[in-house]
């Protein structure tokens, strides 16, 4: 398959994304981005010669002809625009292609529904696709292993699961139930604020929440990543793509980022992914999956090394218990944590909530929200959820800063 939609391009998963389509000669079809930066835009559509670009800004296709123009790029261009332009965009691909969804945030749910209906392969780094929408997203795949995971963590998990049978959830190749699994173990790295107590969190500023220790991310994953929100997300995403339930998914802190997840056997045997933490793996994987083509540099064992484990701090960290809460909730819950947690990390990012306070507005919102049975959620049900909560999170915020 060598024929790739990109949707998030000018993101960091996008930018990177380009890089291994480069180096594999893969044919770029068409691709979506926010707007913000056009200038980037135009230089990935002329690199790529993209037939297609969707650019969610409306009224944005005069301003990227003319960044076209200036760069002499002369191929027809058609642009679509609008905030449904990155599903129109993956609407348009074929059972032979693979939509590598980059976007960030629930922005993402539709085009992964409408890349999924197309019979396309669908790589998948927009873990709030799953989160918000998961049942959705159960009912519209096609086939077994439609899905292959680009989140470093669920790339590991596929990795390691190649060493047992478990022949359920969205990236089995044969669904038959079949599972030697006992646990599945996500590691995080602890971000920047590993080993504080809550009390040393009182006063944390943006630029301190955005200094990550390991990896270069966009700004609301790296703030995810700090509350470990990230990792709640990242479990929730884990169970609705493995079909574990998520009692049965460990999390623990990893700080050197070399071990991206394990599986743990029932017969007590343990199978870790290690590699130096670099998404160009999991993104490659996510694009040639099963083949593996694309090197990246590999760890040096002539040099001494040490890897070293603990447990999560849940009184500091309350992020991931709040994700199991969601998800024995009601199907809508995980939606409203999701939705919940990208208003308030918008109130930090732009100084209208203290840290603390942004993952006290997600859990007031899990608490208020009333909730949808399983097998009861449609996409208008979901939007539904999420607007409450975007509604119920504005006025948490503002009561906690007036």
């Amino acid at each position: 398959m060598s024929d790739v939609i990109l949707l998030g391009s000018t993101g960091s998963i996008g930018t990177q994304a380009l890089t291994v389509i480069a180096r594999e000669g893969m044919t770029v079809r068409g691709l979506a981005a926010g707007g913000a930066n056009l200038g980037l835009l135009a230089h990935q559509v002329a690199a790529t010669r993209a037939p297609v670009v969707a650019v969610a800004t409306p009224g944005s296709a005069a301003a990227l002809t003319a960044h076209l123009r200036d760069l002499g790029h002369t191929a027809p261009v058609e642009v679509l625009e609008g905030p449904d332009a990155a599903t129109d965009l993956a609407s348009t691909a074929e059972p032979t292609w693979r939509v590598l969804n980059g976007m960030t945030g629930a922005v993402g749910l539709e085009p992964t529904l409408a890349a999924l209906r197309t019979g396309a392969t669908l790589a998948l780094a927009n873990k709030e696709s799953l989160v918000v929408g998961g049942d959705l997203v159960r009912q519209v795949q096609q086939r077994p292993a439609q899905v292959v995971p680009v989140d470093s963590e669920h790339s590991a998990i596929a990795q390691a699961l190649r060493s047992g049978r478990h022949n359920r959830g969205m990236c089995a190749e044969v669904l038959d139930g079949v599972s030697e699994v006992g646990r599945l173990v996500l590691t995080a790295s602890g971000g920047p604020f590993r080993g504080r107590t809550r009390a040393e969190l009182a006063g944390v500023t943006a630029e301190q929440a955005l200094r990550h220790p390991t990896w270069s991310m966009g700004p609301v994953v790296t703030i995810n990543s700090s509350t470990l929100v990230n990792k709640g997300l990242e479990l929730i995403e884990a169970h609705l793509l493995f079909d574990v339930e998520p009692d049965d998914i460990a999390v623990t802190v990893h700080p050197q980022s070399i071990v991206h997840s394990m599986v743990e056997f029932v017969d007590g045997s343990t199978i870790a992914q290690a590699s130096p933490p670099d998404m160009r793996l999991p993104i490659a994987l996510g694009l040639t999956w099963p083949d593996r083509r694309f090197p990246v540099p590999t760890l040096d064992f002539t040099t001494p090394m040490s890897w070293t484990f603990e447990p999560v701090d849940d009184a500091t960290f309350p992020a991931i218990g709040l994700a199991r809460a969601a998800v024995a909730a009601s199907a809508t819950h995980p939606a409203v944590l999701n939705a919940a947690n990208e208003e308030a990390v918008d109130a930090f990012l732009t100084g209208r909530l203290p840290y603390l306070d942004v993952v006290g507005v997600v859990e007031e919102a899990l608490a208020a929200h009333e909730g949808t049975a399983r097998g009861h959620a449609t996409l208008d049900i979901v939007n539904a959820a999420q607007a409450w909560a975007r509604d119920f999170a504005a006025r948490a915020i503002r009561r906690r800063t007036t």
